[in-house]
């Protein structure tokens, strides 16, 4: 299904979805939604991390 997907999305399908985010955000905005994702998607790693060194004494046992 993903294959599909990114079989249908083109370079001016692309370019679009950029000139639609920079329309809607402004390009002052973006840098500051950027880092707003980045650290999200660090903590969602971070607590992932730690559930797995929670769990892993409880797999040994």
């Amino acid at each position: 299904m993903a294959s599909l997907f990114l079989g249908l999305v083109g370079p001016w399908q692309i370019i679009l979805i950029v000139a639609l985010v920079l329309l809607l955000f402004g390009g002052r905005k973006i840098p500051e939604l950027m880092r707003g994702l980045g650290g999200g998607i660090k903590e969602f790693k971070d607590a992932v991390k730690e559930d797995d060194k929670e769990d892993s004494p409880e797999k040994k046992s």
